[in-house]
């Protein structure tokens, strides 16, 4: 494994990525079966801050999760969640009338030995979770546009909607993995979803950038069709993403994984779990959803077409040697070979 890796961060794997496009199409399709499946048969487990309710807290070292429970169910309150945090218990119930709460702040501090003030409370309305929502609808449509008028003027409108695709198959399967998790939703858990657009996004943005610089020399006498180009361009960028997703899921997967279990970071959890799925499934579309779409699209066109044929018809549209990446610019460079053959056949005619 540690040969592959290094040959990896050498540039001498060359991975088809774009010829296994019906792999990636077919892999895409399932998980976002799954998400959908998941969010129509569960939906996405709503915070009080959306749906509205009360919530409790006070401290109890000695009390266990179904006593808690139990103390709570006893006073008629239904949807009980209870959360254990480094402060104490949180528990969250539907909206409860003033004297349901009076009776359920007695019958804690009665359970527990506290007074009835050491039981807070906070009563949020569902009014401020609506707008919250709102709120997070309208950022994620002015961003969408911005992403699509950025992208079109930047490279192409097949770019840009390839972008798109990806961008909305992230949010589906990371809202998918939240509604089979049953993990909370909260505003936190929006911003993680608004952050992980933004580097998905990136990361798209970075392979795009190296297949428009690689297919822009594709010509006439062109030895390489726009998809061997294309995926020439995405080896090239492979290790730099690869990098970035590593270095980025590091501290979110310490976040999740160490923080929520030694610590109970409740909001954290709630964040940690959007990023570090959404880096995951982010680094992955980059790679094999926005890219073979765009290749799909872009072959369609005559221009590409045509040096396809042509590169048939000479038997040249080989896929590079497999173990040696070539350079991008020597590769996609129209008759660099041709022309530094003529020019090696001179110098031993002259001699």
């Amino acid at each position: 494994m540690s040969g592959i890796a290094r040959r990896l961060y050498r540039g001498e794997v060359n991975v088809d990525f774009v010829g296994r496009r019906k792999l990636w199409y077919g892999l895409s399709a399932l998980l976002l079966a799954i998400s959908i499946v998941g969010l129509i048969v569960n939906g996405l487990n709503l915070g009080v801050e959306f749906k509205g309710g009360s919530v409790f807290s006070f401290k109890a070292p000695t009390a266990t999760i179904e006593q808690v429970r139990g103390t709570f169910e006893e006073t008629g309150a239904h949807q009980v969640i209870v959360q254990e945090t480094k402060n104490g218990w949180r528990v969250t119930t539907e909206s409860l009338p003033a004297e349901g709460v009076t009776k359920t702040q007695k019958a804690v501090a009665g359970d527990y030995g506290l007074r009835q003030n050491d039981v807070t409370v906070q009563v949020i309305g569902g009014s401020w979770g609506g707008q919250v929502a709102n709120k997070a609808v309208i950022g994620l449509i002015v961003f969408m546009l911005a992403i699509i008028l950025y992208l079109t003027v930047a490279f192409e409108w097949k770019m840009a909607l390839s972008a798109i695709v990806a961008l909305f198959h992230d949010l589906v399967i990371t809202a998918g993995v939240y509604a089979w998790s049953g993990f909370e939703v909260t505003p936190a858990t929006l911003l993680g979803f608004l952050t992980i657009l933004g580097y998905s996004l990136y990361d798209a943005v970075v392979v795009f950038d190296m297949i428009k610089e690689v297919t822009a020399k594709l010509g006439t006498t062109s030895k390489m069709t726009y998809t061997e180009a294309a995926n020439n361009a995405l080896n090239h960028t492979l290790i730099r993403s690869l990098n970035t997703t590593l270095v980025a899921i590091l501290p979110v997967a310490a976040i999740l994984f160490i923080g929520t279990t030694l610590f109970g970071a409740g909001t954290l959890k709630d964040l940690s779990l959007a990023l570090f799925v959404g880096m995951i499934v982010g680094t992955y579309s980059s790679l094999c959803v926005a890219t073979p779409l765009l290749v799909t699209l872009k072959e369609r066109e005559p221009r590409y077409q045509a040096i396809a044929r042509r590169v048939a018809s000479r038997g040249a549209g080989t896929a590079p040697v497999k173990g040696a990446r070539q350079p991008v610019a020597a590769a996609a460079a129209n008759g660099s070979g041709s022309a530094g053959s003529v020019a090696d056949g001179d110098k031993r005619k002259k001699k």
